[in-house]
């Protein structure tokens, strides 16, 4: 099987498992234990997880100001593609992997409305007196799509090793900080965070296949 096809697979099971997820939190152990009485899967692990971490709202404040650094890079990518396109004169010939990475963020997007259109279950605490949405959580959706896909693109991009080395660890303990900090700050349950953690993975790998078309090509 080629690296295209294997992680197209990859990509399908992981979308998959995230739609059998979201099935399960909608009919598994549904129970009112919400803010105003509203309906949560899951409830027992839940609701036992949230009071283990209580409610932090610094943590919430910190990581959502922390949340403008994927939407920065993606900012940053996406003059990278304009520079490209002036430039060169055509759209055409933009790096591959940067128009599937502008392609990718509108699949991110399309994702956040989606769910914001169809709510699964809201927040285990009141945000400014609101009861809001938060399945899967965005934050870490946000920053499990955004986080990897910039270091794929950023190793490719970096020949210094030793950068690389830095981009591939940076990034990855800024995407657990965000995650745990997120779930610590007790404004999702943990089953947000796990719906959102499984949606991501999917998309990056989709990403990352896709990706690989123009490896072949370079290739053949």
């Amino acid at each position: 099987m080629t690296g295209f096809r294997r992680r197209m697979a990859m990509a399908a099971g992981l979308l998959a498992a995230f739609a059998a997820w979201t099935i399960a939190v909608q009919h598994v152990d549904v129970q009112p234990i919400g803010p105003q009485g509203s309906q949560v899967g899951f409830a027992a692990v839940n609701q036992l997880v949230h009071r283990l971490t209580g409610t932090n709202f610094t943590l919430y404040v910190i990581t959502d100001w922390l949340g403008c650094i994927p939407v920065l890079v993606c900012g940053g990518f996406g003059v990278l593609g304009l520079v490209q396109w002036v430039r060169r004169r055509s759209i055409a010939r933009v790096d591959f992997s940067i128009l599937v990475l502008g392609g990718f963020y509108m699949a991110v997007m399309a994702a956040y409305v989606l769910f914001e259109v169809y709510a699964v279950n809201a927040r285990p605490v009141l945000i400014d007196g609101r009861l809001e949405t938060s399945y899967p959580s965005s934050t870490t959706m946000l920053v499990l799509c955004v986080i990897p896909t910039a270091v794929m693109q950023l190793r490719g991009r970096v020949r210094n090793v030793r950068c690389r080395v830095w981009i591939t660890w940076g990034g990855a303990v800024f995407a657990v900080l965000m995650v745990t900090g997120r779930l610590l700050s007790g404004v999702h349950w943990l089953t947000d965070i796990a719906g959102g953690a499984l949606l991501s993975a999917g998309l990056v790998m989709l990403y990352s296949a896709v990706c690989c078309l123009e490896k072949k090509q370079a290739q053949t």
